[in-house]
């Protein structure tokens, strides 16, 4: 299974600051559209198509450069499965607590908005994670 495939160290180590700003914005456009897409569709019918749209963008922007441009540097040398593992846990997190803290006022949300709200999120980042993953495997960004 190649979603767990230990990433060869010399290419670990090989991946610069550059390469990883030189991502950044093509990863973070595939990301949004794939968060987006499932966001709109997930989240509670409560908030407007304009908020959902508005909540793929912006809570992307909240986790993405540190999942790509600080996490790696960190933990990629360790092990990529740790670099995984840690983004794949920090991104949905932060992501969950940011929309509660956007939204934490709204008192027609009931629990079971709330609970909708952060597993579309945490749908949303796997989804991408799986998506991002496949494109590695097939080198479509040719970095990793």
């Amino acid at each position: 299974m190649f979603l767990f495939d230990e990433v060869p160290p010399e290419v670990v180590t090989a991946i610069s600051p550059e390469q990883l700003w030189y991502f950044l914005p093509f990863g973070y456009v595939t990301t949004i559209l794939i968060e987006t897409l499932i966001l709109v569709f997930l989240l509670p019918s409560k908030l407007s198509l304009k908020q959902r749209l508005f909540c793929g963008v912006w809570l992307t922007a909240c986790t993405y450069p540190i999942v790509v441009l600080v996490l790696p540097p960190l933990l990629a040398p360790i092990s990529w499965v740790l670099y995984l593992v840690v983004a794949e846990i920090f991104a949905p997190l932060g992501e969950c607590l940011f929309f509660w803290l956007a939204f934490r006022g709204r008192s027609e949300f009931e629990s079971r908005d709330w609970i909708r709200a952060f597993v579309a999120i945490t749908v949303a980042n796997l989804a991408s994670f799986g998506i991002g993953e496949i494109l590695n495997h097939f080198r479509w960004f040719g970095l990793f």
